[in-house]
């Protein structure tokens, strides 16, 4: 009787040892975004399906076909890049991996992104009775004569009427009113004010087009007869109209230098 136990419980405990090894891995991550901001710049996707997916790894470049350098690997859907350097141009990947680490393929959204500046609270004086505190510079990041050689936008009280003013050489459009600074994320191709002005309101959102081929929006917090005070970005890569959000355009082929042994959980 023993003889007959012990046989039947060999093989259960065989069984019990084998253990099937997953060798699939998950699919590529989808929906990649980024959003700009000062010196960094935050991926977005979204989470994966796949039942077993235990992470992702978030990839960086400098050409969407170059090689992709992983940044970190995070359980999250999103992950700031605070290595981005303003007026960099990054291209991300995202990839995903399971509990036996199989990894999948490189997302295949095009996403790239150029950080910006950005700055809070900046309080101009109307021109007609303080000039030397009247104009902004997005490339000084400084309060200006409005008539200074780098001033790129100043603060007019026109008969009663409150303007942001710009120079003949610049192009200022109104954009309308805004919940915060991010949500004008690119600058608009046309529709610039032939006047060169636009009536200052709280809670509106401004874009500019420089002199030098730079893009810049202001958001208005506040505004009286004699003073405006306004959130600020500007785009230090000249002809790059991103004040935001990246692109996504096409698909191709991509090759990182990673091997599965580099991933980072």
């Amino acid at each position: 009787m023993k003889l007959m136990l012990s046989l039947f419980i060999v093989p259960m405990v065989l069984m019990g040892c084998l253990h099937e090894i997953d060798t699939t891995p998950p699919p590529p991550p989808q929906g990649i975004r980024t959003i700009s901001l000062d010196n960094a710049v935050e991926i977005q996707w979204l989470p994966s399906q796949a039942e077993d997916v235990n992470g992702y790894n978030v990839w960086v470049s400098d050409q969407y076909n170059g090689h992709y350098q992983l940044i970190a690997s995070t359980s999250s859907a999103k992950l700031v890049d605070y290595g981005a350097v303003n007026g960099n141009t990054y291209y991300y990947a995202v990839s995903a991996y399971d509990y036996d680490d199989n990894e999948s393929d490189l997302s295949k959204d095009v996403v790239y992104d150029t950080p910006r500046p950005e700055g809070m609270g900046v309080a101009l004086l109307d021109t007609s009775t303080s000039r030397n505190l009247s104009g902004y510079s997005f490339s000084r990041y400084s309060i200006l004569n409005y008539n200074d050689l780098y001033t790129d936008v100043f603060f007019v009280n026109s008969y009663g009427v409150q303007y942001l003013q710009v120079w003949p050489d610049t192009d200022i459009q109104d954009m309308g009113f805004t919940s915060s600074l991010d949500d004008i994320s690119v600058s608009p191709k046309d529709g610039w004010a032939p006047s060169k002005s636009a009536e200052a309101i709280a809670g509106h959102t401004y874009v500019l087009w420089t002199v030098d081929d730079h893009y810049a929006k202001i958001r208005v917090q506040h505004v009286t007869s004699s003073r405006i005070v306004f959130d600020w970005a500007y785009q230090t890569a000249p002809g790059n109209i991103e004040l935001k959000m990246a692109h996504k355009s096409r698909t191709g082929e991509r090759q990182s230098d990673r091997t599965q042994s580099a991933l980072i959980k």
